[in-house]
C-alpha cells in the first residue's frame, strides 16, 4: 500500500508504549535507516524490552551508497548495506554473534553517519542475533556483497540527483525541458521552506544569530504535543510532504527545538504568518 500519511515520533512513542503495556511481545529489536533515526528514540526507557539500531543519531543525515549507473539509482544505504552483508557473513550461524557485538561491527564500518542504539541496553544486547532473526536454516549458499562505499550521498538529496543525473543522460528535448522544470520546482521548494523555518526562528528568538547558534543545539523532542501540532501546520500552510519533498527534512530540526522554547500555538501562530505570506 501507498502510504499517504506522515507518521510522528509521538506516534511512534505512543505505539511501543501500548504494546509493551499490553505485554504484545517479549521482546523486540528494531532497525531504522533513517535520517535522524536517532531522534526516535532518545525517549525509548530501557524497561520497555526494547532495542533500537540507527543508522544515524538526531542531528544528521543517513546515506545512500552504490551508485549504478545502468539503474541510474543508488543500490542502497550505507548503513543497511553495512548491516545486511555482515549479517550474510555469519548465515547461517546467526548464534554466533550477539546483538551488541553487531552493532559494534556495523558502526566501524559506516564511516558516512554515527550508527546508534537506544533501549535496552543490558538484557537483548546479549542475546544472540539467532533469537530475533532465527537460525538462517534453507539459506545455507547465502553470501556476503562486498560493496564499494562510494559516490555517497545524504539521503534526502537523493531525489533531485536522480533528477539531474536523468537529464544529462537525456536526448529528447522535450523530455529535458521538463526535467529541467522539475528540477527548479524542487530547488525553489527547498529555498523556501529554508527561508521560512529561518524566519519563523528569527521572529520568535529575535534575531538570525539566536537561530544559527539553536540549529547548534542538539535535538531532543521533549514535547512531542507540540512537535506534531507545529509540523501539520507547517505542512498544510507551506504545502509540503516530506514524501513529494524529502529534502525539506534537513530542516525541520528547528522548528522540533523551538518546540523545548515556546508553546505550540505561538509557533503554529509564526509557522502560518510566514508560510501564507510567501
Amino acid at each position: 500500500a501507498v502510504v499517504s500519511t506522515q507518521s510522528t515520533g509521538g506516534d511512534l512513542d505512543r505505539t511501543l508504549e501500548m504494546m509493551s503495556e499490553g505485554a504484545r511481545f517479549k521482546q523486540m529489536l528494531i532497525y531504522v535507516e533513517a535520517c535522524y533515526a536517532g531522534s526516535m528514540f532518545t525517549k525509548l526507557s530501557a524497561d520497555m524490552n526494547i532495542t533500537a539500531h540507527t543508522a544515524s543519531n538526531s542531528d544528521e543525515s543517513s546515506y545512500a551508497c552504490v551508485l549504478d549507473e545502468d539503474l541510474n539509482t543508488y543500490l542502497g544505504d550505507c548503513w543497511s548495506l553495512n548491516w545486511m552483508n555482515n549479517t550474510e557473513q555469519i548465515m547461517p550461524n546467526l548464534d554466533s554473534e550477539t546483538v551488541m557485538e553487531q552493532y559494534d561491527i556495523v558502526k566501524k564500518m559506516t564511516t558516512t553517519s554515527h550508527a546508534s542504539i537506544y533501549g535496552d541496553l543490558t538484557t537483548i544486547t546479549n542475546e544472540p542475533l539467532s533469537t530475533f532473526m532465527g537460525h538462517g536454516k534453507g539459506l545455507k549458499d547465502a553470501r556476503a556483497n562486498e560493496f564499494q562505499m562510494e559516490n555517497s550521498i545524504q539521503s534526502q538529496d537523493v531525489m533531485i540527483d536522480w533528477l539531474r543525473r536523468k537529464l544529462r543522460k537525456t536526448t529528447d528535448e522535450g523530455s529535458a525541458e521538463e526535467l529541467k522544470q522539475q528540477i527548479k520546482d524542487h530547488e525553489n521548494k527547498e529555498k523556501f521552506v529554508m527561508k521560512t523555518i529561518d524566519a519563523v526562528g528569527a521572529d520568535l528568538l529575535g534575531s538570525p544569530e539566536a537561530v544559527n547558534n539553536l540549529k547548534k543545539v542538539s535535538l531532543a523532542i521533549r514535547h512531542p504535543g507540540c512537535n506534531e501540532a507545529v509540523m501539520k501546520e507547517f505542512f498544510a500552510a507551506c504545502n509540503c510532504r516530506i514524501q513529494d519533498n524529502p529534502y525539506i527534512t534537513k530542516y525541520l530540526a528547528t522548528l522540533s527545538k523551538l518546540c523545548n522554547m515556546f508553546s505550540a500555538d505561538i509557533i503554529v501562530k509564526t509557522v502560518g504568518k510566514y508560510c501564507y505570506e510567501q
